[in-house]
Order: structure tokens, then C-alpha cells, then sequence
């Protein structure tokens, strides 16, 4: 049994153990350092932090498509605008597009 964490007054934690660990078996915790780029979206230079599993997600995305990240990016920006008026947190924008591109690679077609 997982016996939690005294925050305060109350314990956190799990009642019970989990069927699956959320760890993969050799977790880097180099993935989770945030790392700032400068990039260009559409023309304007611009800083992004975000951590380095979405920088490496990020670049075979740009690999599959034949274009930069900033192209990439850009491409995120631009979308986001016309579909949207655009978005206030540009890098939560970012992360949300990575989880979701797994996702999608992650379930299977109904393709024949």
C-alpha cells in the first residue's frame, strides 16, 4: 500500500497501489528540464520555454512534414488565428498539439 505524503493536516497519496506505473521503465528525468529557444513564427522572432520531451516531439513532427520547427510552429500560430482569434498561452497551445499528435499515433485507424 502506498502510504501517501503529510501535506499539512492530510495525507496525500493513493489508497490503494496502481496497475500501471505511470514511470516508464528507465525514466530520463532529462526529459522534463525546461529548455528556451528562440524561433520565429510567421516572420516574428519570439522566445519559447518548454520542456525537452516537447522539443524532441517537436522535431519528428517537423522531420515527418520536411520543415523546420519554426515552420512547424508557425504553421501551429497561423491555424490557431484563423480558426480561433488566436490564443493567450502559445506554449500550453504547443504541449496540448504534442500530447495529442501521440494520441493520434497512438489509436489505431479504422482504415483498411
Amino acid at each position: 500500500m502506498v502510504e501517501g505524503d503529510r501535506r499539512g493536516d492530510r495525507v496525500v497519496g493513493l489508497p490503494h497501489e496502481l496497475k500501471v506505473d505511470p514511470f516508464i521503465h528507465e525514466f530520463d528525468m532529462a526529459l522534463i528540464q525546461p529548455l528556451s529557444r528562440s524561433v520565429r513564427l510567421n516572420g516574428y522572432a519570439t522566445c519559447l520555454r518548454l520542456e525537452q520531451v516537447y522539443w524532441n516531439i517537436l522535431g519528428n513532427m517537423a522531420a515527418d512534414n520536411c520543415c523546420s520547427i519554426s515552420s512547424l510552429l508557425s504553421h501551429v500560430d497561423r491555424e490557431v488565428h484563423l480558426r480561433h482569434g488566436g490564443v493567450k498561452n502559445f506554449s500550453a497551445l504547443v504541449r496540448v498539439v504534442c500530447v495529442m499528435n501521440g494520441v493520434r499515433q497512438a489509436t489505431p485507424t479504422d482504415s483498411p
